[in-house]
């Protein structure tokens, strides 16, 4: 497996691949990775001839106070687990491979409830960076096809999005969420939780089965559903809530009445810690 820095390098590497007949599969990350990760590298591996894992910190999907200096880092670690799954080469640039010094070209959507709702509303500039970002990775890479996880359920209907609307030739590949065995969805900021928040996080999950459980039976209401929700998390001393929202998956427009393909999604501060997690369900 390769390690590789520049932009040069892979482009390269996929042309000598494509030259060969392979497809090439692709999965963006920032790094830190974690079963979560493994299992979109597992698929990739399986549907592709070859897989390229980006491993970049995005500096520009980061608001001023969030957390950009001291997020998760450890490529050593990355490299073992990417080996292991069958990946064939890390993409791991610095933030100047990736972005000249006076860049001024963004890829942003218009004032659509796609990026304006749920993590859009308190992180403004988050999905100019997350599009900018994988668009680029698009061109650098011109992966066949692209796996994200649906944890980050927001961000996946963005990239299908912006990938229908700028006409991307690359097949998107949404994978599930891949828990922990008592429930919490596997992600790079749980390292920054004490033992005590840890156990605390369990409410997302467990609120989050409550509300399916209602939506199961029959359920239709989304204020019935959202405060039955809410009412589990305020169970909970160390939880704050950002948002629980339900709205539809497709265009993260909110609904009054279950119906379609819905996204029922959270985001809860545990002490300083923000984490999301999410349902999806044809009801």
């Amino acid at each position: 497996m390769q390690i590789v820095k520049t932009v040069e390098e892979v482009r390269a590497q996929v042309k000598a691949w494509k030259k060969e007949g392979l497809s090439v599969g692709l999965v963006p990350t920032m790094g830190y990775l974690h079963e979560g990760h493994k299992s979109l590298i597992d698929r990739a591996v399986k549907e592709n001839d070859r897989v390229v894992v980006s491993d970049f910190v995005n500096p520009t999907q980061f608001g001023p106070n969030e957390d950009l200096a001291t997020y998760p880092r450890d490529l050593d670690r990355d490299a073992k687990l990417c080996e292991e799954a069958g990946a064939d080469l890390i993409f791991n640039p610095e933030p100047e491979n990736m972005y000249a010094k006076d860049a001024c070209t963004y890829i942003t959507m218009e004032d659509v409830s796609l990026t304006k709702n749920l993590c859009g509303k308190t992180r403004p500039i988050h999905f100019r960076g997350v599009c900018t970002v994988v668009g680029k990775l698009f061109l650098i890479v011109a992966p066949d096809r692209a796996y994200f996880g649906q944890k980050d359920a927001q961000q996946l209907a963005v990239i299908k999005r912006m990938v229908r609307d700028l006409n991307f030739d690359v097949e998107i590949v949404g994978c599930p969420i891949i828990r922990e065995e008592d429930g919490l969805a596997k992600s790079s900021r749980n390292t920054y939780l004490s033992a005590e928040e840890r156990q605390a996080a369990l409410i997302l999950s467990k609120s989050l089965n409550k509300g399916r459980k209602l939506v199961e039976a029959g359920e239709r209401d989304a204020k019935t559903v959202i405060k039955a929700i809410e009412d589990e998390i305020a169970t909970e001393p160390m939880a704050k809530i950002d948002y629980v929202q339900i709205v539809n998956f497709d265009n993260i427009e909110d609904i009054d009445t279950l119906t379609g393909n819905i996204l029922c999604a959270m985001a809860v501060y545990i002490g300083k810690t923000r984490l999301i997690d999410n349902f999806i369900m044809e009801v």
